[in-house]
C-alpha cells in the first residue's frame, strides 16, 4: 500500500463495507478505481468520493441521489455542488423531521398499550 493508493480489501476495510457493497458503488458509477491488471486502486479522489457517499448515506440519502450530486462537481464546480447539497439537505430534514413525529407518534401508542396490559394484569 501506498500512502495516495487503497487496494480495494484496505478500502472495504476502511469504510467497513462489504466486497459486494464496493463492487456495486463501482457498478452504479459512484467511483471509478485505476485498475492494473485485475486489481483495483483507490486513490485520494475516490476515497472523498467514498467518504461522502458513507455520510450521505448514514443520513439516508439514495445513492441515485448522491451518484447525481458528485456529477455536479464534476461538471459544475464545487460552488455548484454546495449549492445543490442545501437543497438536498433542506429536503432530507424535512423527511427525517416527518419519521421523528412518526417515531414518537408509535412511541406514544405503545407505551399506552403497554400499560394497558399491565393494568390487565393486575
Amino acid at each position: 500500500m501506498t500512502a495516495e493508493r487503497l487496494t480495494f480489501k484496505e478500502m472495504c476495510a476502511k469504510f467497513d463495507v462489504t466486497p459486494r457493497t464496493l463492487r456495486y458503488y463501482e457498478y452504479i458509477e459512484l467511483l471509478t478505481p485505476d485498475r492494473e491488471g485485475r486489481s483495483r486502486f483507490y486513490g485520494p479522489r475516490e476515497v472523498a468520493r467514498m467518504t461522502l457517499i458513507m455520510r450521505g448515506r448514514r443520513f439516508g440519502l439514495k445513492l441515485e441521489q448522491l451518484r447525481q450530486w458528485l456529477l455536479i462537481y464534476e461538471n459544475e464546480g464545487s460552488a455548484a455542488q454546495i449549492a445543490a447539497f442545501v437543497g438536498i439537505a433542506d429536503e432530507q430534514l424535512k423527511n427525517l423531521y416527518e419519521q421523528q413525529d412518526q417515531l414518537a407518534e408509535a412511541i406514544k401508542e405503545l407505551k399506552a398499550l403497554r400499560q394497558q396490559c399491565i393494568d390487565s394484569l393486575d
